[in-house]
């Protein structure tokens, strides 16, 4: 009797013996929490991205929160975002106090674009808006100039949310901007969750090109402490209340191993990106791939597909069974977060219809860097069969 082929998630961890040895040598160092592997860390991290600063943090939603703080957003602001996304992009703003104006999207991408901010700024009209955190969903990189200009316009600033980016680029009038340099936001935030392009298990980054951003950020990470040049070796001083967002060196030491490696997992997400366009064109019109704006290059973090559940005479959860059936994973990303009971009891029912068209369509397929081609050809031919 043959043996089931080995199921395939949507999404995993690519970790090989090189890393397992960097995080053994971490466990025999002087150091398991923040120690010098930290640094090298966000040294080599921010080298890879064009960044001046890079600060490493516990986990990708810490990164928001600290933007957040660094920035001095707090109550009587306004933030706003796109609702498909992570809970953690909206999120950010209420742990400060500051409100959330819910951006729509384009049903066909899933970005924030300059139309439905120019919306949501109609909106949070007679406020005072502070940030816009835009988010390259699936790894897509959006309009920043365009979303850039609004911003400037009342005296906003960007905070990319780019867990899904981390290797995609830009290309802005001519020029090629890596996802994290900083030529349009205050901040760009990274997560390294096992399932995004670069793993440490928990963990997130945040760049920046302002000193004084980067310092308070810093600052923040550590409980709020600092201690002044030339005081006792000793002291430490906390001039404003900060929270314990650091993150060890044997993770760092996993990251430093990984980011080694970017470039190639980044290859390979392309490569499996193109055979999937390839072997899903049969099912076109019913089923296609999230589409990419003309400017973005993406290293996608998630293979997502749009399809047209009622023109097939399907569900998607009819699906996501079959194709679990067939030992294929799946997921939705996002459920729109204008639409979580929280954010509903606050500030009532919206009517957002690119977000509520994208989340009617989207499923996201399997995505990683050890899938081989047959994988690919696998996970096709279970989702014709499931549809």
């Amino acid at each position: 009797m043959s043996e089931s082929p080995p199921f395939l998630p949507y999404g995993r961890q690519t970790i090989e013996d090189d890393d397992v040895a960097a995080v053994a040598a971490a466990l025999r160092a002087d150091f398991l929490t923040t120690g010098p592997t930290v640094e090298a860390f966000e040294t080599a991290f921010k080298a890879k991205v064009g960044a001046e600063h890079a600060i490493a943090v516990a986990n990708g939603t810490a990164t928001l929160h600290l933007a957040m703080l660094a920035l001095g957003v707090g109550e009587g602001d306004v933030c706003i975002a796109p609702s498909v996304t992570f809970l953690a992009t909206a999120n950010c703003a209420r742990y400060v106090g500051a409100e959330v104006v819910f951006a729509d999207v384009d049903p066909d991408s899933g970005l924030m674009t300059p139309d439905t901010l120019a919306d949501a700024l109609k909106r949070a009209e007679g406020r005072r808006v502070r940030a816009v955190l835009p988010v390259h969903l699936r790894g897509d990189v959006c309009d920043l100039p365009g979303l850039k200009a609004l911003a400037d316009g009342v005296g906003a600033v960007l905070v990319e949310d780019a867990p899904h980016a981390l290797g995609s680029i830009g290309t802005f009038d001519g020029v090629a901007h890596p996802v994290g340099d900083g030529a349009y936001s205050s901040f760009a935030s990274f997560s390294f969750h096992p399932v995004k392009t670069l793993a440490t298990g928990e963990g997130g980054m945040l760049t920046t090109n302002d000193a004084a951003l980067a310092a308070r950020a810093r600052s923040l990470r550590g409980h709020g402490m600092q201690r002044p040049p030339g005081a006792e070796p000793w002291w430490y001083e906390m001039p404003e209340l900060g929270f314990n967002y650091r993150i060890p060196d044997v993770l760092c030491a996993l990251g430093i191993s990984q980011l080694a490696k970017l470039d190639r997992f980044v290859t390979r997400r392309k490569a499996l990106t193109a055979l999937y366009a390839e072997k899903l064109a049969s099912l076109a019109p019913a089923v296609r791939l999230a589409t990419s704006p003309a400017w973005s290059d993406p290293a996608l973090h998630l293979l997502t597909v749009l399809i047209d559940f009622e023109a097939l005479g399907t569900t998607r959860l009819a699906v996501v069974e079959a194709l679990k059936a067939k030992g294929v994973g799946s997921q939705v990303h996002y459920i729109p977060v204008h639409r979580q009971p929280y954010y509903q009891a606050r500030y009532g029912a919206l009517d957002l219809p690119g977000a509520d068209a994208w989340y009617a369509r989207c499923l996201t397929l399997p995505l990683y860097p050890t899938m081989a081609d047959g994988d690919v050809d696998r996970v096709v031919e279970a989702l014709a069969a499931a549809l």
